[in-house]
């Protein structure tokens, strides 16, 4: 898992499904034991979604308390204690490659947030969303070796296009552009989180880019709301923003990434305006048009398509 020489491998290479290595051991189909493990990392990613998106949610009721740059700082100051706490990363035995891998998915990371959360800040949490996912989706199209990625990618990009209901010329503009940039800061995310999965053993590689990223947002973050990050409100609501948003969601995808191609991944990225819709639904009081639910439906359709792709490249493999 820690291999020292793939840092500068594609990103479609970027990881093997350990279920398929197994099987080609074997050399045998496909059971159910499989495909339930071919199926396991996508339920991380699913889990990991719906974390971040509803801790979105939360994010954005905390917004007029914080301020949003310091919103990313609290909830990035805070997944780094409470990872620096439970996982006690190692510092010493890492090559310069490892730290590079590891501080560039800290930059990516800690940019990744800061742009989403200013995006967040202007425009709706659904459009913000919308506009984000069209980084891995790229991603995908970009990096995949395979054509029914590319057709599954072209699906999910119809939903994401048709749950903006034709509205972005109607937004912010400056929101629409950092909500633009945080999609390729997720594109690279995705890629550094594999690498970083691959060379730190269990999560010490997110607790060491969890705190890059916190110190990079940290200056930000006090020049824009300085003693109000420290009411203790402020503090809790953080503190439950950064468990939803970074310390569930990272954790969990770092682990679905040891296990599924990135361009599989990217797709399933997809489902992220649709679980953002539905944290806006229920927490902030924002109804769903039977365009959205319609567009919901292509995006989920499309993430399940790139599944059984891939559960169908295990047993042919």
């Amino acid at each position: 898992m820690n291999d020292q020489g793939t840092a500068a491998e594609p990103a479609a290479a970027v990881a093997v499904p350990e279920a398929v290595a197994a099987l080609g051991e074997q050399g045998g189909p496909v059971g159910a034991g499989g495909r339930r493990a071919a199926l396991a990392p996508v339920a991380l990613v699913v889990a990991g979604g719906l974390s971040v998106q509803f801790g979105s949610a939360v994010a954005v009721l905390l917004m007029p308390k914080a301020g949003a740059l310091g919103v990313v700082t609290l909830r990035l100051a805070a997944a780094a204690l409470v990872l620096l706490v439970v996982c006690r990363p190692k510092l010493r035995g890492h090559s310069r490659a490892d730290w590079g891998t590891v501080v560039a998915f800290g930059l990516a990371m800690g940019a990744m947030n800061t742009l989403f959360y200013q995006a967040a800040d202007r425009i709706p949490l659904g459009a913000a969303v919308t506009l984000e996912v069209l980084g891995p989706l790229a991603l995908s199209v970009i990096a995949s070796r395979r054509l029914v990625n590319v057709v599954w990618a072209g699906l999910a990009l119809g939903g994401v296009l048709l749950l903006s209901g034709g509205g972005f010329d109607r937004l912010d503009p400056v929101g629409a552009v950092y909500a633009l940039a945080a999609g390729a800061m997720w594109a690279a995310y995705i890629v550094f989180s594999a690498r970083t999965g691959r060379r730190f053993p269990q999560a010490d590689g997110l607790a060491l880019a969890m705190v890059v990223a916190a110190v990079l947002s940290l200056p930000l973050g006090i020049m824009e709301s300085g003693s109000k990050l420290l009411v203790p409100s402020t503090l809790g609501l953080g503190a439950a923003v950064a468990l939803l948003s970074s310390v569930l969601p990272y954790t969990l995808e770092l682990m679905a990434l040891r296990r599924l191609p990135a361009p599989t991944f990217a797709i399933l990225m997809s489902l992220e305006p649709a679980i953002a819709a539905a944290a806006g639904f229920l927490i902030l009081d924002q109804a769903l048009s039977t365009t959205d639910a319609l567009a919901i439906a292509l995006v989920i359709g499309a993430s399940m398509g790139a599944v059984r792709s891939q559960v169908r490249g295990a047993g042919k493999r």
